[in-house]
């Protein structure tokens, strides 16, 4: 799951909200520099990621990627299923996308100055591209990846997602609908158990 879903899975807690973003730049036992619900947020995120990359409905999606991106499809499929919450917001949240967006733009620059470098750098860019509300039109998706793959080793292959998104949207669509309450009742479940952030041999704190 890309930045929306982390952000949309963090509930009404800003610390939570900061770390489920950040939690890809915090490698192994850095999140023992942060507190609170920051550094739980950050726990968070790589329970998500591990249980989102090992998902039956998440496996079907990222197949229909794989030959064109072959190990980045699940980097594709992250961006996809972000398109389809943002596309369907109103069946997840009561808050309008617009006002979702803006308080969690609010949240991440009140911590700026405590942010890991790389997203201090981009996510002035990141906001001012509107870039999560983008995510629920096919060129915010395309954009996405195109930014994504002139900053990082995805391939610059963005004709051939949009083609496989648009070829295969329905079953795509029906594949995260399906996967959304597993991973709503797996953060649940993750947060309800204190032990989770204090266990310091989960499997989350080797990430």
């Amino acid at each position: 799951m890309n930045y929306l879903a982390h952000l949309y899975l963090s509930g009404d807690d800003s610390g939570l909200l900061v770390g489920n973003f950040i939690g890809d730049y915090v490698k192994g036992r850095q999140f023992t520099r942060y507190t609170g619900t920051i550094q739980q947020g950050i726990l968070l995120h790589r329970h998500i990621d591990t249980f989102t990359d090992c998902h039956p409905e998440v496996l079907k999606s990222a197949a229909l990627f794989k030959e064109g991106y072959h190990r980045y499809a699940g980097v594709v499929c992250d961006i996809v299923y972000d398109h389809f919450l943002a596309a369907n917001w109103s069946n997840y949240s009561n808050i309008p996308l617009h006002d979702f967006v803006n308080r969690a733009h609010r949240i991440l620059l009140r911590h700026y100055f405590s942010l890991p470098l790389k997203v201090k750098q981009f996510l002035p860019f990141l906001i001012k591209s509107r870039r999560l509300e983008n995510y629920q039109y096919l060129e915010g998706v395309e954009k996405t990846l195109r930014i994504m793959s002139s900053h990082s080793s995805l391939p610059d292959k963005s004709d051939y997602a949009l083609e496989q998104l648009q070829n295969h949207y329905t079953d795509l669509q029906q594949q995260f609908f399906k996967f959304m309450p597993s991973i709503e009742a797996s953060v649940t479940q993750f947060l309800a158990s204190h032990q989770r952030f204090t266990d310091f041999n989960h499997a989350a704190l080797s990430g």
